[in-house]
């Protein structure tokens, strides 16, 4: 046993950032008049996204709960019961995430805009990038790319024809991985995306990549204007991926059928199914107004405030 495992992994000088990069989040909320909320830690849903995996846990009277991915679906019932643009600042946990960029418990910066377009939450979110680290200029030169775009100007891919096998011959692809993706073209384009497109991503600059395929809307909308693509986007600098976003879905019907799929994929998968959450959609139903909603991984924003390159590094104990 070591007798030094006690001691906390970042220091005081970081702890002192950490504390001002928070108070700059609120500054810049409190400015826009968008309220501060918060909502349960622990559901009594999972999460049905195939790409995540929930904690769970229990009490006494409820054997059977789950520590949330996001605050999300809480937060959108808010929004439906009255409250306007609201924002979080929260822990939230992820099973099976380690890594330079990952951790189980990390803090997530979540907020809502009434009647945003994507330009507009694309344009919030960046704005918040940069006030949290102070560099202005991140706001003049962030670049726009559709996800048509990046992937004809990386990979001479163009997305909306693309098939697996392009996607495989790309990538090189032997048997093994052939196998292991099998006929999901969304975890090819996605593995396209990771291993060859965001590595090269500039890294002096923010890029966002927005309009996602239609079938990787995730919670989005389908744009108005192209039934082929969501109005999904991602913020990264460098490769490192800062946020996720969308204009909201507001339809019942349709985001229960996406939940729906989402299990399908998850027995495939072999994967845990759980119960939908009734109340999400019950909210849904009730109304949830037009609105643009953004996640901001908030460790990240302190690793290239810090300009470090694990996110360890920020964290006072790491589990």
């Amino acid at each position: 046993m070591n007798d030094e495992n006690w001691r906390p992994v970042a220091g005081p000088a970081v702890a002192a950032n950490r504390a001002r990069l928070l108070k700059r989040a609120r500054e810049f909320f409190d400015a826009r008049n968008i309220l501060e909320v918060d909502t349960p830690v622990l559901s009594r849903f999972a999460v049905t996204d195939p790409h995540i995996e929930s904690l769970s846990t229990g009490t006494a009277t409820e054997p059977r709960l789950f520590l949330h991915t996001s605050p999300e679906y809480k937060m959108k019932r808010l929004l439906a019961a009255g409250f306007g643009d609201i924002y979080q600042i929260c822990k939230v946990f992820r099973d099976g995430e380690r890594g330079p960029n990952h951790m189980a418990e990390f803090t997530l910066v979540e907020w809502y805009r009434l009647n945003f377009c994507l330009r507009e939450i694309m344009h919030d979110t960046i704005e918040f990038v940069a006030a949290l680290l102070d560099r202005p200029h991140l706001k003049s030169s962030a670049e726009f790319l559709s996800y048509e775009d990046v992937f004809q100007r990386t990979a001479n891919i163009n997305p909306r024809t693309a098939g697996i096998t392009e996607l495989a011959e790309y990538m090189s692809a032997d048997e093994q991985l052939k196998s292991a993706i099998g006929d999901d073209v969304d975890a090819w384009f996605d593995l396209v995306l990771a291993d060859r497109i965001v590595p090269e991503l500039a890294t002096d600059k923010l890029t966002v990549i927005f309009h996602y395929p239609a079938s990787q809307a995730a919670l989005a909308r389908i744009c108005p204007d192209d039934a082929a693509v969501g109005d999904r986007f991602e913020v990264f600098f460098g490769p490192l991926e800062l946020a996720n976003g969308f204009v909201e879905l507001t339809d019942a019907d349709q985001q229960l059928c996406r939940f729906e799929r989402d299990q399908e994929d998850r027995r495939r998968a072999e994967a845990a199914v759980h119960q939908l959450d009734a109340d999400f959609i019950n909210a849904l139903r009730a109304g949830l107004p037009e609105c643009a909603g953004v996640a901001v991984g908030f460790d990240r924003l302190l690793m290239l405030h810090e300009e470090q390159s694990d996110i360890s590094t920020v964290s006072n104990f790491v589990i």
